[in-house]
């Protein structure tokens, strides 16, 4: 017996277009808000943006069967989109306009195996620390009882972006 999921997802060159133009908290609000579309991986993936601030960023995932790895758990992978998703989030949160990010590496550490029967996890992530060309950030992976599943680090490079 097979199973399906079908999911739409909007042009992200709307959302890349707008990229640097004004700060970071504010590109992000504007996705959170749904003002601009999100990018096609939380379509593909299932998982929202429920939260950003300066330094901040929360994505929320209901994980499922379509989230599984062979041995009937959530995959690596997804746990480390979620993470790589917030902590990249929280360092582009506190950039001015005209400057963009991107991840330089990311170090997952997973602590407990997330099912469809776990419920929905948070995955929060904060900047520890920012300069003019890297910054660091961090990601925790919780479920709803507050149980940390996972942890991440992050260095992200800082550089402009052509805001024409």
């Amino acid at each position: 017996m097979g199973r399906s999921r079908t999911y739409d997802w909007e042009d992200p060159a709307i959302s890349a277009a707008v990229v640097g133009k004004g700060s970071g908290l504010e590109f992000l609000q504007e996705i959170a808000a749904g003002r601009l579309p999100a990018p096609p991986a939380s379509a593909t993936l299932g998982f929202t943006f429920e939260e950003v601030a300066h330094g901040r960023a929360v994505f929320r995932l209901v994980p499922g069967e379509e989230h599984y790895n062979p041995i009937g758990s959530v995959h690596g992978g997804i746990y480390a989109t979620l993470l790589d998703s917030a902590a990249g989030c929280a360092v582009q949160s506190t950039l001015p306009a005209g400057m963009g990010y991107t991840s330089l590496d990311l170090t997952v550490k997973f602590l407990r195996p997330i099912t469809a029967d776990t419920g929905p996890v948070l995955a929060v992530g904060g900047v520890l620390s920012s300069g003019r060309r890297t910054a660091l950030a961090e990601a925790d992976l919780y479920d709803e009882r507050d149980r940390l599943l996972a942890h991440a680090t992050s260095t992200c490079m800082l550089f402009p972006v052509a805001t024409a």
